[in-house]
């Protein structure tokens, strides 16, 4: 058991932060933010890397401990405290910790206890695992650089790290996954949470025989229903009408229903209007009639009407706004040489065991550490088990956000059950992206506005040890299924809700979609660049930062829950992650360097961390230190600019259309061994189909091939971390509507008669 500390969750947990990238390090933030002692162990006593102002957030809550591991005392220091750690946190490249015998195998044979994680930033073995991390190579290994759409068909760089910010939020999972099993267990064990990870939560890619993906082909978005507008005056909005309901309601209520079935080509059939060719056309009058009314009209005409819509804004005016004010998501804090520092402030609410006051990282000397012993393995091995068996989750979550929060739990091993109404998620339309966020649930049918199924869900809440959800604010209290309602059913329930933009503010009852949040927290101007169009990024970011958030804070309470007995309600919003997941980009003080800005079909950072073209493909090069300036230089037989200036040139000057010309003849596996020869990092950019074929992928297990019950023969991620004692992984594929309905119930003890009684109610039904 863990020592209590002030009511943290996470209090009398030790971390020791190895990393030198802001992945591992933003994951150790999220550990200090619920109470952990974290101490980042870095070889200086100068505070390095705080030219970038992230820096400073993703390393607020810790202490500072200046050791150089490559010194004989130096480490021996670090392996003293390592032996009274609970975690240790490395990020480095393979191969670089086992000659200091770092690894997570030597650790955990002499440390029985530890948690040693190591977050690498490709994969675990291969070509281009030993590549230096950059999310450009990331994005473009991934197929998430050629899956954004563009204008040109050219690969895009995201300017926001959001495979970076997808492994820390996985990292941050499965480190309190590995906790809260150690407690059952007493064993510690590795955990390997990749780069390649991080881009498969962020961007689960599913192929399946029986029915495509869902996917957006066009830079602002290509269903008519759920796309950018422009309006009057050059500003844009995002109409968020996901569902058919909402889409006709704004179809009629700007005109455009009558004027489309009017045209020759539809005919007055509705079908048609929405559908197919002639939703192009539908959609190429919604582009004109938007244009004649400046956007504020518009959108009090489709919030009137309750069509989910929003403007697309800039980062300072969503983040001195009033829903980031109202919400507490944003904190100030007083740097003693660089003034007020701003960054976004926890994203998660727990109710019993809250998050701590932020602070700056405050150095220390080893002197100010208490010399922790080493505590005795006890309890069972584990090792067949799942690190979460045993967990049973209720989930009420529908589209993205809430599904793949219990999506991820499962993964863990949770048993996650998928309640839906007769009707279902109203996302399985989405086919394929259904699937793909859903995998490895049970499904039942259980409608909670008739009587008898409520009874039944409350005897299913007393069993239970989390109920997850991400309804609009007040469904839950229409329901009658509030948090106080479930608590006291069950005093140990864990309760998480997602909500859209928070519980307090002006836009607190509004439904919320994740571009609704990627266009008003300026995530898809800053992508677009100044003075051309926002962009609509194909990764759901908000949801799929929420659902990740959403898991780690599940495995928190449940820690705090084994040493004090009691559940709590936990709270987070996708508006909560709009700034989460551009904390690098929204961290801020005065004189600080502006964050980086994209453009139309933005290609790069600079000329030498970008994407370029070969005659066969494109390629991704990270050359942007003076070393591997000249050695691209050298390998592409170009005369060695002036380094220093070539390191701040931009993606569009002389030294990238140099670069450029020099590889566009090439085949690009020629350029990349020509390259890699001559240690110029350089990896292929895949597209998506690519991905399922490829060689390095395949070798870190990237995917995994599986029968879906709806489209057959399927291939997707395998997961989005590695335990190394205990096993994790999908045991089934997405639930039909309904097919596990009886049987779930005969689980949680409802006898035979009292299930017929049920189904024959149409309380619950089966498929």
């Amino acid at each position: 058991m863990l020592p209590a500390s002030a009511g943290a969750a996470l209090g009398g947990v030790r971390v020791l932060d190895f990393s030198t990238h802001c992945a591992a390090a933003m994951a150790a933030m999220h550990l200090g933010d619920f109470g952990a002692e974290v101490i980042k162990i870095d070889p200086t006593v100068e505070d390095r890397g705080r030219a970038a102002p992230g820096y400073l957030a993703w390393n607020r809550n810790k202490k500072r401990l200046a050791l150089d591991l490559s010194t004989h005392a130096d480490l021996r220091v670090a392996k003293d405290l390592i032996a009274g750690a609970d975690v240790a946190i490395f990020d480095g490249l393979p191969g670089t910790l086992e000659p200091l015998e770092l690894d997570g195998g030597a650790l955990t044979r002499e440390h029985e206890r530890l948690i040693h994680v190591w977050a690498p930033p490709y994969g675990e073995t291969g070509r281009w695992s030993s590549l230096p991390p950059s999310h450009t190579l990331l994005a473009g290994l991934t197929g998430i650089a050629r899956a954004q759409a563009s204008y040109s068909g050219a690969p895009v760089h995201l300017i926001a790290p959001q495979a970076y910010y997808g492994q820390a939020n996985c990292l941050a999972a499965a480190i309190g996954t590995a906790l809260f099993e150690r407690m059952r267990s007493g064993r510690g064990q590795s955990v390997v949470v990749s780069g390649l990870h991080g881009a498969a939560q962020v961007f689960p890619a599913i192929s399946m025989a029986g029915g495509p993906a869902m996917t957006w082909s066009a830079p602002l978005g290509g269903a008519p229903n759920y796309r950018l507008y422009e309006c009057a005056h050059g500003e844009w909005l995002f109409l968020g009408a996901l569902f058919e309901t909402f889409y006709i309601r704004a179809l009629e209520i700007t005109g455009v229903l009558t004027d489309a079935l009017a045209d020759p080509q539809i005919a007055g059939d509705l079908d048609a209007a929405l559908h197919g060719p002639g939703a192009r056309i539908t959609m190429a009058k919604l582009e004109t009639t938007f244009r004649t009314k400046p956007r504020e009209e518009w959108l009090a005409v489709l919030e009137q009407a309750g069509v989910p819509c929003g403007p697309v804004g800039t980062r300072e005016e969503w983040f001195g706004g009033e829903t980031i004010a109202a919400n507490g998501m944003r904190v100030e804090l007083n740097h003693p040489e660089l003034g007020t520092v701003a960054m976004p402030a926890v994203s998660l609410e727990l109710s019993a065991t809250p998050a701590v006051t932020p602070c700056l990282a405050q150095p220390i000397d080893n002197t100010e550490l208490t010399v922790r012993a080493t505590a005795p393995a006890s309890g069972t091995d584990g090792r067949d088990q799942a690190p979460l068996a045993g967990v049973k989750v209720l989930d009420l979550g529908v589209v993205i956000a809430g599904a793949y929060a219990g999506m991820i739990l499962a993964s863990l091993g949770a048993d996650v059950v998928k309640i839906e109404t007769e009707s279902g998620d109203p996302f399985r339309f989405a086919g394929g992206a259904f699937a793909g966020y859903n995998r490895g649930k049970r499904g039942m049918v259980l409608d909670l506005k008739h009587d008898g199924a409520k009874d039944a869900f409350f005897e299913m809440v007393a069993q239970a040890d989390v109920v997850l959800d991400n309804y609009r604010l007040g469904v839950r209290e229409r329901l009658g299924i509030s948090y106080e309602r479930l608590r006291e059913v069950n005093p140990r329930i864990v309760v998480v809700s997602i909500t859209g933009y928070g519980r307090q503010g002006p836009q607190a009852s509004l439904p919320g979609f994740d571009p609704l949040l990627q266009a008003q927290s300026g995530l898809m101007q800053a992508q677009g660049g100044y003075g051309c169009e926002p962009v609509f990024h194909t990764i759901a970011v908000n949801d799929v930062g929420s659902a990740a958030l959403s898991a780690f804070a599940v495995v928190t309470a449940l820690v705090a829950r084994a040493r004090t007995g009691e559940g709590q309600e936990i709270h987070t919003s996708l508006a909560s992650q709009s700034v989460l997941l551009q904390i690098g980009q929204l961290t801020t003080y005065p004189g600080a360097p502006a964050p980086a800005m994209g453009a139309r079909d933005c290609i790069g950072a600079s000329a030498l961390e970008r994407y370029y073209e070969c005659v066969d493909g494109w390629i991704a090069i990270a050359c942007a230190t003076m070393a591997r300036c000249t050695a691209l230089c050298h390998a592409l037989g170009l005369e060695v600019p002036d380094v220093q200036a070539a390191l701040d040139e931009a993606p569009d000057g002389v030294l990238a259309s140099m670069i450029a010309e020099a590889l566009l003849p090439m085949p690009r596996d020629v350029a990349l061994a020509r390259l890699l020869d001559a240690n110029a990092p350089a990896v292929p950019v895949l597209r998506v189909t690519e991905t399922y074929t490829d060689a390095f992928l395949q070798e870190n297990g990237y995917y995994e091939s599986y029968m879906d019950p709806t489209f057959g023969p399927t291939t997707s991620v395998s997961g989005f971390a590695r335990f190394g004692r205990t096993t994790t992984g999908f045991q089934r594929a997405a639930p039909i509507l309904g097919q596990h309905s009886t049987e779930v119930l005969t689980d949680y003890g409802f006898s035979q008669d009292r299930v017929a009684a049920l189904v024959e109610s149409r309380a619950v039904v089966q498929a």
